[in-house]
């Protein structure tokens, strides 16, 4: 898994966690997820476990351990997420629509993490009602990590960029 695709299984596991969701299917061509929670009054393994075994899933390329190596290395001493965001910035959604990472369908993306951009310059598109939005960015810095897919629906002020603030 690519770690953008890690923080959005991070981000759909808070959110059903949040909604007290008690079955989820995903299937994304090679990635198919199940997961059933038990209702709290069990001992077993439960949403914040699997969120933290996903903080310990290792993101360099050609490492794919299993989900239970994955658990079995999870660590109490992990970094938390929001010491991760620390002095990032977010480009947050301004509508509703799609969001597309790149000017046509098999040309390059705007940005890619690592990146530097300019306040005011092109990051994505985001169609909503037919119309093709671009969305620029509204401070310069470097890309830290896309937070949506290609393709993804977005809701009104969802983040889709961290960015490192120069």
């Amino acid at each position: 898994m690519k770690p953008q695709d890690i923080e959005e299984l991070r981000q759909l596991i808070e959110f059903l966690k949040a909604h007290q969701v008690a079955e989820f299917d995903l299937d994304r061509g090679d990635v198919k997820i199940r997961l059933k929670f038990q209702e709290a009054a069990h001992s077993s393994p439960g949403l914040a476990d699997l969120a933290r075994a996903l903080g310990s899933v290792p993101t360099a390329l050609g490492q794919a351990p299993s989900a239970t190596a994955s658990a079995a290395a999870a660590s109490p001493t992990a970094v938390p997420a929001e010491d991760l965001d620390a002095g990032l910035h977010f480009v947050q959604s301004p509508m509703v629509g799609t969001f597309y990472a790149s000017p046509s369908p098999g040309a390059a993306s705007f940005v890619s993490s690592g990146d530097y951009v300019e306040k005011g310059q092109v990051i994505c598109i985001i169609e909503a009602m037919k119309l093709m939005n671009e969305i620029e960015s509204d401070t310069a810095g470097e890309i830290v990590r896309c937070l949506v897919t290609n393709g993804q629906p977005i809701e009104f002020g969802q983040r889709l960029f961290a960015i490192r603030p120069a």
